[in-house]
């Protein structure tokens, strides 16, 4: 998780959002990526997409079983898809949606999603959440600082939601 941790500070630091992502094969790093949507200007250059795709490459192969995939951020249904469709072994992650009560992706979690299509992932949660948490969080208040006149009036127009409390941390 060390190391997705700093792939999700460069991330953040490029100024896109911040995850990070190892894939690990066999006790070795095989994989890695961060998000790159902005820089990239590419919606689907999730971190962890393109360690997958890297680490299909490595491998030589779609079938990632065996693999275990490290992220800083559960991934979105995007992602998660794209792991189970790989039949990733294990997925490791820090941070969860639901700790940060947003609204973009309701009641979404990785184990509804392999529950609904019937897929197995092994899947543990809660490493290093804090410092995972406080990634997302220092991101998110630097977008407010940093975003544009727009930015600042649709979060200012938004802050009698609910989910402007963790702007406020």
């Amino acid at each position: 998780m060390d190391r997705a941790l700093a792939l999700a500070r460069e991330a953040m630091e490029a100024g896109d959002g911040p995850a990070g992502c190892v894939c690990v094969f066999q006790g070795k790093i095989v994989a890695e990526g961060r998000n790159r949507v902005q820089s990239a200007l590419d919606p689907t250059a999730h971190a962890e997409l393109l360690a997958l795709r890297a680490a299909a490459t490595r491998l030589g192969r779609t079938d990632l079983s065996g693999l275990t995939l490290y992220t800083t951020m559960e991934p979105c249904p995007m992602c998660c898809w794209a792991l189970l469709s790989a039949k990733v072994s294990m997925l490791v992650l820090g941070a969860r949606y639901a700790q940060f009560r947003t609204l973009e992706l309701g009641a979404y979690s990785v184990e509804g999603l392999a529950a609904m299509t019937g897929r197995t992932l092994e899947l543990i949660t809660g490493i290093r959440d804090a410092e995972c948490r406080d990634l997302r969080y220092e991101a998110l208040q630097r977008s407010v600082r940093e975003g544009t006149s727009e930015t600042r009036r649709s979060i200012r127009a938004a802050a009698g939601n609910p989910w402007w409390s963790l702007f406020r941390r």
